[in-house]
């Protein structure tokens, strides 16, 4: 039973860290001609001008490209192809060893990505990433967001295409992008309780929907998801999770650059799908997620205090999976981070996850017992290169949900170190 609970943990770990998501590559400062810091306090964090890069879909250019002649034949594309590579490899260590597993895991490489992120027209860029992980030994479709923007003044228009809720958002305090930027992939972590509908759908949708930025101050988008399950062509009798009709995505929020150089965002976003917890036809379970968030920079010089926060809220009706059963799930998550220039970092952060306890086992995103657990992550990172990163990253926990007879939540502490190589 309890090597039962460590799989099922581990293999969920990877949805509650968001491990190795990267909207920082290489390729974008071949394109502009810019240093890596032009758009990253450190990477993947987005500053001012990396949020307005990403809005107007990736098509800031500096180099030399190939134009037809005459110019009404609309050709306009880079000279060098928009690739990059990532490769991120960890050493973990637990705080005492999972029976029938051995301790001090090595991955190398924990993934490895490749990139097409760059402008393919004037008004048209893509961010699309491919990932090989140790895990899976497989080759699979990661994040994905392909834009048309216009930039007209203060205002800027778009459309977005993308592979999950939130892959498109330009803050770091979204699912998609928000911190921890990468944890191990190996050690047993909180069970997938804790992942909610927004979270779930990531590559395993498809999502078309418009945005908008008003006078550089107010955001506003609304996208629709279908599912799009790999490794099948359209979800039929045999498929999982698959949505009914369409699920809506909604995100508004606020910013302002304040008179003394810091950077406030204010915002809320959220969702609500109706899935076939099997199948195509029959009973469904409804999913109402909500969550508001919030991102504040403040300037020291040369270095910056970035501070993230979020709270969300999801309402499960499991007509299908648990007639009668409507559950609630509530996550809150903190973290600060100093940056020293571009060189180094230094971040704290707190999670804490609660909701009612209960058989959720057949629901899509389920499981057994008690959602509750919360910690603490400890993170020291080291830049030599704006292109290369070096962490150190210690995991706390306070509170372990499902944990296994005869432990304490502090077993699966976890030691990680990693090096994470961009180019």
């Amino acid at each position: 039973m309890f090597r039962a609970i460590v799989l099922h943990i581990t293999l969920a770990v990877a949805s509650f860290l968001m491990l190795g998501e990267a909207n920082a590559v290489p390729s974008f400062a071949r394109q502009t001609g810019m240093a890596c810091s032009a758009c990253h306090s450190v990477f993947p964090e987005l500053n001012s001008f990396g949020r307005q890069f990403k809005l107007s879909g990736y098509t800031l250019t500096g180099i030399k490209q190939i134009e037809s002649s005459p110019a009404e034949n609309n050709l306009k594309i880079n000279e060098t192809m928009p690739l990059s590579v990532m490769l991120q490899s960890g050493f973990t260590h637990v705080n005492k060893t999972v029976p029938g597993t051995q301790n001090n895991n090595i991955q190398f490489p924990q993934q490895l990505s490749l990139f097409y992120a760059g402008e393919i027209t004037d008004k048209i860029g893509s961010f699309i990433q491919l990932t090989y992980d140790q895990e899976s030994d497989k080759l699979n479709w990661d994040n994905t967001d392909i834009r048309y923007a216009i930039d007209k003044g203060s205002n800027t228009f778009g459309v977005t295409l993308n592979n999950g809720p939130t892959v498109q958002d330009v803050w770091n305090s979204t699912p998609a992008w928000g911190y921890p930027w990468a944890g191990s992939a190996s050690a047993p972590g909180v069970t997938s309780n804790a992942t909610t509908l927004l979270e779930a759908l990531g590559q395993d949708s498809a999502g078309l929907g418009g945005y908008a930025m008003w006078n550089n101050s107010i955001y506003t988008e609304l996208t629709l998801y279908r599912s799009a399950h790999l490794g099948s062509t359209q979800p039929d009798a045999s498929s999982v999770n698959t949505i009914k009709g369409a699920a809506p995505y909604w995100r508004v929020a606020w910013q302002n650059q304040l008179a003394n150089g810091n950077y406030l965002m204010v915002g809320a976003y959220g969702m609500t799908g109706t899935l076939y917890p099997s199948g195509v036809s029959g009973p469904t379970d409804h999913y109402a997620d909500a969550a508001v968030d919030a991102q504040y920079e403040h300037s020291f010089s040369a270095d910056m205090l970035s501070v993230h926060f979020n709270i969300q809220h999801e309402k499960q009706t499991l007509d299908a999976s648990s007639p009668g059963f409507a559950p609630t799930v509530k996550t809150m998550k903190l973290d600060g981070t100093y940056h020293w220039s571009n060189n180094a970092t230094a971040t704290l952060a707190y999670w804490t996850t609660t909701g009612d306890s209960g058989d959720y086992s057949a629901a899509p995103f389920g499981y057994v017992g008690s959602p509750d657990n919360n910690g603490v992550i400890a993170e020291a990172s080291y830049l030599p290169w704006q292109n290369t990163k070096f962490t150190a990253q210690y995991t706390s926990y306070s509170k372990f949900d499902n944990l296994p007879s005869g432990s304490s939540a502090s077993d699966f502490n976890t030691l990680f170190l990693q090096a994470w190589l961009m180019w």
